[in-house]
Order: C-alpha cells, then sequence, then structure tokens
C-alpha cells in the first residue's frame, strides 16, 4: 500500500474506533445525523441510479451505502483495515451490493488504470492525509470526463478551531478526542487550487452549519468551518 501520503496515526485512530461506525449514538453520531444532507447535495446535482460511484475514505460504509440505496453501483475504499472490516460485515448484514476495498486512492488508480466511475465522493477526509492535494489529483484521474466529484472538509481559521475542534471535541463531546488536526485543516482557496491543477473545475460550495441547542444541521452559506464542494472534470 501506498505510505507516502498516509498518516499512520490517523489510520490507527480509525482503526481503535472501527467498532463504533454503526453505534446511532456514539463517536460517529455527528456523520449519521449529517448524511441525509451530504446525500441531499450529492442526489441534487448529480445522476446516480445506474452510475460508478467511488467513495474514497469511505469510513464504516455511511455515505456509501445511502448512495447504493439511490441505485448507484458504489465501489469504497479506506485505508484502515479494521474499518473496512466493519463496512464489509455490516454490508453482509444489510445484504447490500457495496464493493468496500482497503486501499489508499493512488494504489487503487495505479492497479485499476483503465477504471473510470461517474461519480466521486471524498468528504471529511482530505484533513486527515499528509497531501490533500494529490489525493484530488489521484480522483480527478479515475474520474470520467464531465464526471462529478464532491469534497467536504474543515475550513482553516479561528473559528473553525474553535467549533470543530474545542467545541465539537472537548466541550460538546460529539467527537472523539483528537478526531482533528488544526494544521491540516483546509482553506477554501486551496481546495480551489487544488480541484483546479487537478483538471477540475468547482461548481458550487456549500457550508454545513450546526445548532448545539436544538442539536440541528443544516446547509447554508456559512462555509467558515465545515464546507462541501462539488466540481466537474471537463468544464470550462
Amino acid at each position: 500500500m501506498n505510505i507516502k501520503n498516509l498518516d499512520h496515526e490517523e489510520v490507527n485512530k480509525f482503526d481503535e474506533l472501527a467498532n463504533k461506525w454503526w453505534d446511532m449514538d456514539g463517536e460517529f453520531k455527528p456523520l449519521h445525523q449529517i448524511n441525509p444532507l451530504r446525500v441531499g447535495f450529492i442526489k441534487e446535482r448529480s445522476a446516480l441510479v445506474g452510475k460508478k460511484v467511488l467513495d474514497v475514505g469511505c469510513g464504516g460504509g455511511i455515505l456509501s451505502e445511502a448512495l447504493r440505496e439511490l441505485g448507484a453501483d458504489v465501489t469504497g475504499i479506506d485505508a484502515s483495515e479494521n474499518t473496512i472490516g466493519v463496512a464489509k460485515s455490516h454490508s453482509k448484514l444489510i445484504k447490500s451490493e457495496v464493493t468496500f476495498i482497503q486501499n489508499t486512492i493512488e494504489d487503487f488508480v495505479a492497479s485499476n488504470p483503465d477504471e473510470r466511475f461517474d461519480v466521486i465522493t471524498c468528504l471529511e477526509m482530505l484533513e486527515h492525509v499528509p497531501s490533500p492535494g494529490d489525493v484530488i489529483k489521484a480522483c480527478s484521474g479515475i474520474l470520467k470526463e464531465n464526471g462529478d466529484i464532491f469534497f467536504s472538509t474543515i475550513n482553516r481559521n479561528p473559528r473553525s478551531y474553535l467549533f470543530a475542534v474545542i467545541g465539537a471535541e472537548y466541550i460538546l463531546n460529539l467527537l472523539p478526542k483528537g478526531t482533528h488536526d488544526y494544521e491540516k485543516f483546509i482553506k477554501p482557496s486551496e481546495l480551489a487550487k487544488w480541484t483546479r491543477e487537478a483538471g477540475l473545475q468547482t461548481k458550487e460550495t456549500i457550508g454545513l452549519s450546526y445548532n448545539p441547542i436544538t442539536d440541528n444541521y443544516w446547509l447554508g452559506k456559512d462555509i467558515q468551518v465545515n464546507y462541501m464542494v462539488h466540481a466537474r472534470k471537463g468544464e470550462d
């Protein structure tokens, strides 16, 4: 497996949490809560029925399974062996047809040089690797012309540190402590530069906000903390 763009501490961290992925009230509860928003954003911008979809950094398969339910032919990849094991076990339990593979995107592309996908998702993953730009470039290489690609990550500024690290991990206990490294957060301008360099055209950027009082998430114009990007390959 390609280890150049792999943070082994990050992989080990998610290995240890692997059995919690499908606990709706556990450490990954926020992912279950925001998944309908993420899925809605994707399906409103890209046809999914019968399309080949690659979910990069799929984790336990929360997004992958939701996209499969909408009629997509989904492959999920993740570098964590334990996490992929959970994804496979859950998929078998619910009799899903998602294909889960332990791999990095770079190695997946290298071992499947002729493979192309209509849609690629890479959500909550870029802030966990040493070189996000290389991930985006690899994704672009395996995306069909006029194919859609979706990213989500966390902005890097004082407010995002307050909300995504201090608030989410230490005050509200929404996420396990140490989930995020502020230095790896990504400004929208940085993500736009990497997508452009990879031959992708950014179509839309939208924010994801959270109200801790109502325990409610929504999509909107505020991209100061969490945000999602829709890009397309081969369009001016």
